[in-house]
């Protein structure tokens, strides 16, 4: 078999289903000699991949194309938008991305998650300076927090900035602007309701 994925953001719905592909995949990981057994078959049945312990990705790979009938056919793998993007060539563009694009269809959307890979803020060695870390996290956040904010009328003064200020002064009732885009619906019953008139 050849394929490649990142598995590295997944959305799964909460059901019965999601919970045997989880308990089907978890056996692969626990470090120690069942990890690498797992990693041989992987090897094995994986071309390209090079002989070393499963790993989550190659571990779900095979799961999904050894299995194909009990798996696949309620898989979706996305790959015309990102669902996680690496923070290091998206927080300094954040500004740039709000100027030129919008959230929705089209290129250049940016990411459903940013990925702060190789940041280790608690303490631990990183790959990153823990305060350009931390500041690049609370930028991620604002602007994420903006994008909720905005529906109510306010933002932040400045991505680093905790502050928020009014952008809209129609907002004595800000609850309206939940029910035009239908968000009560949506987070009550599920993202596939239909739209309530």
């Amino acid at each position: 078999m050849d394929i490649r994925s990142n598995s590295n953001s997944f959305l799964f719905r909460n059901c019965q289903w999601s919970l045997d592909l989880l308990d089907a995949w978890a056996p692969m990981g626990p470090k120690g000699p069942i990890r690498e057994e797992a990693g041989k078959i992987l090897t094995a049945n994986l071309k390209g991949r090079p002989a070393f312990e499963a790993d989550d990705q190659s571990a779900l790979i095979y799961l999904l194309l050894s299995q194909k009938d009990q798996w696949m056919d309620k898989v979706f793998l996305e790959n015309s938008y990102y669902l996680h993007g690496y923070w290091a060539g998206l927080v300094d563009r954040y500004e740039e991305m709000i100027e030129k694009y919008h959230p929705g269809l089209g290129d250049e959307r940016w990411p459903f998650v940013t990925h702060f890979v190789g940041c280790k803020p608690c303490g631990s060695y990183g790959d990153y300076p823990v305060e350009r870390c931390l500041s690049s996290m609370e930028r991620a956040f604002n602007f994420a927090d903006n994008q909720v904010l905005k529906l109510y009328g306010f933002r932040h003064r400045g991505l680093l900035s905790p502050k928020i200020k009014r952008i809209r002064n129609e907002t004595s009732t800000p609850l309206e602007s939940v029910d035009q885009n239908n968000i009560r619906r949506q987070v009550l019953h599920g993202s596939n309701a239909p739209p309530t008139k």
